[in-house]
């Protein structure tokens, strides 16, 4: 691959763990990010810019003489932030505002996947209190509410309480009311350049703010890489009956899918069952599986973006482990206390095989020093031979690490 400046949109802890890994490809001459955060600036050089603002991200790509540019959260994609890149004629790595729909939308995703037969869980798309109620007695508890637009994570509430259901349901222009999938979630992401399709590595995060997963939905607060316990076949299972048959329908409507197609799965008691799709790498699974991928992260971008897939080498991965654990704010994922002192970051560093990755944090004008601005603000990664040494290693690192009022879960990949 010839050199190249890449440029990174977004500032949370999936963008740091982009960065991280395009700062340690040799081909990547400059790497740049937008809007950034405290730990991003330490690997790339960062830039003001509003990420939802599509002309303006082409003017700063363009600027800088950008080769690629990653688009990391939802929001921008879906408000089209990739299709004004590519307008300007740079690779653009995601989604078109209208395939991004696929996790804009989840009665769009709905739509898609029964003209593709892919498995997922019977729904009813409800936008009146008599629908609602309808579909909540047709499923009985526990009870699944989507919040059917994007809603940082914290849009879906399974409860068995039937009034909690009903409030969440009322509380959204147009729910997604489901029937409950039983059986462990699993996450895998695919690169597409919306012909050819290649699966990464599965992973499995932890949503539940507490542990036992318990207390309310968050946008994950921590994740896991090898699943030891899954069936070896199960990558190439849902490769061939989720991901490249919603591409292909993708490809079909003439909106292809070019990007990050990330598959929320259950392994159900009948089987594999998909759960959501969103059109980006997840946070916090691309911590751990960006951490096990030997291949140089900028070609295989680059690659999806120009779409030349298909005469990509096969990808190759370490043979260890990795754990991550996200050390939240405050309050979370109620509205978060920002502003407090972060310290202990340079000893988390110093953890033999664990690395710190920043998400809502922030330089203070005054003391210089990081501090806390938002939900979940670090992103603790530990890597070993197995998960029990890359767990030790991640949560040693948390423990050095002090924040007033933060918050982690203490059971992330216990006993895997």
């Amino acid at each position: 691959m010839t050199p190249v400046k890449v440029l990174v949109i977004g500032g949370g802890a999936r963008e740091h763990a982009l960065c991280r890994s395009l700062s340690l490809d040799p081909d990547v001459t400059a790497l740049h990010c937008a809007p950034g955060n405290a730990g991003i600036a330490a690997v790339a050089e960062v830039h003001p810019v509003d990420a939802l603002d599509g002309a303006a991200v082409a003017e700063l790509a363009a600027s800088l003489g950008a080769d690629l540019v990653v688009v990391g959260p939802e929001a921008p994609l879906v408000a089209g932030v990739a299709d004004a890149v590519r307008e300007r004629g740079i690779p653009a790595f995601g989604p078109s505002a209208e395939a991004a729909r696929l996790e804009g939308s989840k009665a769009f995703a709905k739509s898609v996947m029964a003209s593709a037969n892919v498995p997922t869980a019977r729904s009813y798309v409800c936008t009146t209190p008599a629908e609602i109620d309808a579909a909540l007695d047709a499923f009985g508890a526990p009870y699944v509410v989507k919040d059917d637009g994007l809603a940082a994570g914290k849009g879906v509430v399974v409860t068995s309480d039937l009034d909690v259901a009903r409030a969440h349901a009322l509380a959204c222009d147009q729910v997604v009311i489901e029937e409950f999938l039983d059986g462990p979630e699993v996450s895998l992401f695919a690169v597409t350049d919306g012909d050819t399709v290649v699966p990464l590595q599965p992973a499995q995060d932890f949503k539940r703010a507490l542990d036992g997963d318990q207390g309310p939905n968050t946008g994950g607060m921590g994740a896991y890489s090898p699943l030891p316990w899954a069936d070896p076949k199960l990558v190439d299972e849902v490769l061939e009956t989720v991901l490249r048959p919603t591409v292909d329908e993708l490809r079909r409507r003439g909106t292809p899918f070019s990007g990050l197609l990330y598959a929320g799965l259950a392994i159900t008691s009948r089987g594999v069952r998909v759960i959501e799709f969103n059109a980006r790498f997840g946070d916090p699974e691309t911590q751990v599986v960006l951490a096990r991928l030997k291949t140089p992260l900028a070609a295989l971008l680059h690659a999806a973006a120009t779409g030349t897939l298909a005469s990509f080498p096969p990808l190759r991965w370490t043979d260890g482990a990795a754990v991550t654990v996200v050390i939240a704010s405050h309050n979370y994922p109620g509205v978060p206390r920002t502003g407090d002192a972060i310290e202990g970051l340079a000893e988390a560093d110093a953890v033999e095989g664990a690395y710190v990755l920043h998400a809502g944090t922030a330089r203070d004008a005054a003391s210089g020093g990081v501090v806390s601005a938002g939900g979940r603000v670090l992103s603790v990664t530990g890597t070993g031979e197995g998960i029990p040494e890359a767990r030790e290693r991640a949560y040693e690192a948390v423990s050095r690490v002090r924040l007033p009022g933060g918050q982690y879960r203490t059971d992330i990949a216990a006993g895997k």
